[in-house]
């Protein structure tokens, strides 16, 4: 009755504002909200430009940074995803799929698990010769080269994804694929998965996206065998189990109710150390050194490499971890390496066909039949200095390229033979791109002739010519 009086409906509105305001005026007295969402928060935004005009993004930057900021985000939110969690079984974050029995995956896996948005067999060919190539190039400089790939925690411990089994299109992945097209471009290959399955035990965090301890060890004993490297195996190491580590799912989920989830800890002690300064295993670029050890070490790895990077370092007298995309292959003489390993999750792996590693192309001879074609084949063409070397990149028109067709950039009569590549266009992924680093100096001399060949069955199609002028360098 209270609120059905004149007097009542005013208390109730004063009341209903006063909560509503709660936010707002809490951001002048509380501490600043961190995200648990693994990303940097918006900045409050300026008036004016940098150029110095006025911001007219101001309303909508505002909205942004008051949506990231107001005070008790982080208790509003994790009160939330309790009631959903915990009452429906349903997850509030947007990268986290609430499982059965307490486990917790990542969105981004998806695609994965139910077969969906695979890759073509042109971008997983990309994929291949794209390593294979880099491969290639490392054994002419006696470096060994491995690739691996890090499995989706669903794709090895399902049983407790939620409902979607149901919607699953295919059984294919794209790593099964990708593992074949491997195979027959003869890439170094880890395959870590099968390692994985072939154990009894539960190897990843039930809160978290990655491996555990136990895992990253069986993880780089798989990778150090495949490297006919000598190494302290840790399968007979005797170890604690902690009930003491914070899932990456867990705190996005609930970034103030989190779950202790078990964690491995070996009683053996390592001989490496870390130079200079960092702030985790997760650093962008992260050196190390063992004097009790020989050989060096480059790894182009992600978030996997977390957990591996301490028995990794522990194997080299040098090592260097790098989560830089491209891959700057010039890492390799700075370290005087004689070891790459790349790891890639095996959700990253669309990510790998669009981004082939900075490495300056070498020159080939070409041997079969040469045919002219439309000269107008390839396109958006351009070239973009970066440094001491040259980015020359284009298209190839759809239904020109065979799944394995190679491509080929002559200049000034000098062939070179470019990455395949994948290319972002909108939402969608065109397979027919191609990608070459040369030296500036070369690639920007005057009145150079530039062409584009591709493979077809035996014979080489010439499909683009032209003089590099200005239209064409960014």
């Amino acid at each position: 009755m209270l609120f059905r009086s004149k007097k009542g409906k005013l208390i109730y509105s004063v009341l209903f504002f006063a909560v509503c305001l709660c936010p707002s005026v809490g951001m002048l007295i509380a501490k600043p909200e961190t995200s648990s969402e693994n990303r940097q928060l918006s900045e409050f935004p300026t008036l004016k430009t940098e150029e110095g005009k006025w911001n007219v993004e101001w309303l909508s930057q505002a909205g942004d940074y008051f949506q990231e900021h107001f005070a008790f985000r982080n208790e509003l939110v994790t009160g939330n995803a309790l009631l959903h969690g915990k009452l429906l079984e349903t997850s509030t974050a947007d990268g986290v799929i609430q499982g059965k029995n307490g486990w917790l995956y990542y969105k981004d896996s998806l695609d994965d698990y139910l077969g969906q948005n695979l890759l073509s067999d042109r971008s997983l060919y990309n994929i291949a010769h794209m390593l294979s190539m880099t491969q290639e190039a490392l054994n002419e400089k006696d470096v060994k080269f491995l690739f691996t790939i890090a499995p989706n925690k669903n794709s090895l411990y399902g049983e407790n994804m939620p409902y979607y089994d149901s919607l699953k299109i295919t059984e294919e992945t794209n790593r099964e694929r990708l593992t074949k097209v491997l195979e027959q471009e003869n890439v170094s290959y880890a395959d870590l998965y099968q390692a994985f399955t072939n154990q009894d035990e539960v190897l990843y965090h039930a809160r978290d996206s990655h491996w555990n301890n136990k895992g990253a060890a069986l993880a780089a004993d798989v990778l150090m065998t495949a490297l006919n490297k000598e190494h302290d195996s840790y399968t007979d190491e005797p170890y604690e189990v902690r009930k003491d580590y914070t899932g990456d799912l867990d705190t996005m989920l609930y970034p103030l109710a989190t779950t202790a989830d078990d964690e491995v800890y070996y009683n053996k002690e390592t001989t490496y150390a870390v130079a200079g300064k960092i702030n985790s295993n997760f650093d962008p670029r992260i050196t190390t050194v063992n004097p009790v050890k020989e050989g060096s070490l480059v790894m182009y790895r992600d978030s996997f490499g977390n957990a591996l990077l301490p028995y990794m370092a522990d194997a080299y007298a040098n090592a260097y971890f790098s989560r830089g995309i491209p891959y700057q292959l010039s890492d390799v003489d700075t370290m005087n390496a004689d070891t790459v390993v790349i790891e890639r999750a095996e959700r990253f792996l669309p990510e790998m066909s669009q981004f082939p590693p900075v490495l300056t192309a070498k020159e080939v001879s070409l041997t079969g039949e040469e045919e002219s074609t439309a000269t107008d084949v390839a396109w958006d063409v351009k070239m973009k200095p970066q440094g001491t070397v040259v980015q020359v990149s284009g298209r190839i028109k759809e239904g020109y390229l065979d799944t394995d067709s190679r491509i080929y950039l002559r200049i000034n009569g000098t062939v070179y033979e470019a990455f395949p590549m994948d290319i972002a266009d909108g939402d969608r992924l065109d397979d027919n791109g191609f990608c070459l680093y040369m030296p500036a100096e070369l690639a920007l001399a005057d009145g150079n002739d530039l062409e584009v060949l591709i493979t077809k069955g035996d014979k080489y199609l010439n499909i683009y010519k032209n003089i590099i002028e200005e239209d064409i360098i960014q």
